[in-house]
């Protein structure tokens, strides 16, 4: 029987919410694993395993993308913002977390990392966005909980909440 060798390790430098980290992987390290396994940040939530529900959804670079579908080693050099980049240090909640609390957008909580950061995405380009961008949007993320009406009250709630504030603070 032939011998089989581990693949070689491949240095990357990525950037996961604002923290550089300088990692040696196996080229079939998968987003996903990296983030759960090797940083412990386990609110990325792994689903299907093939790109279709979006739960593991983080943004890459401020690209909504599957983390179970794109190897890490793919990724030197980029940044990367998982759901923990979203509450701050002190725990206050993101007002996408606040909107999706008080407009009920979530039940068992499977989905939410993956709606919040497909949502997160969305405000970013589009600081109020209608409930049929909010579907397009989000179209992609698998919910077997809800109905997905308050899912997408919460996001346009979220960018009133947003933008108000926004508006408050260059008042």
């Amino acid at each position: 029987m032939p011998e089989t060798t581990a693949p070689e390790k491949v240095r990357i430098r990525i950037t996961v919410n604002d923290v550089a980290h300088d990692l040696l992987v196996e080229p079939r390290t998968l987003l996903a694993d990296l983030l759960r396994g090797d940083l412990q940040l386990t609110g990325t939530h792994i689903g299907c395993e093939q790109g279709v529900c979006g739960a593991c959804t983080v943004l890459v670079d401020g690209a909504a993308t599957r983390s179970c579908l794109v190897f890490a080693a793919q990724l030197d050099g980029t940044a990367v913002r998982t759901v923990e980049s979203l509450a701050g240090a002190d725990g206050t909640l993101h007002p996408i977390q606040q909107a999706f609390h008080e407009n009920h957008g979530l039940q068992c909580g499977f989905c939410t990392p993956g709606m919040l950061m497909g949502a997160c995405e969305l405000l970013e380009r589009t600081a109020e966005p209608d409930p049929d961008e909010v579907r397009e949007a989000l179209g992609g993320n698998l919910c077997r909980c809800t109905g997905y009406q308050n899912i997408v009250r919460s996001v346009c709630a979220a960018g009133q909440s947003m933008t108000a504030a926004k508006n408050g603070a260059q008042a």
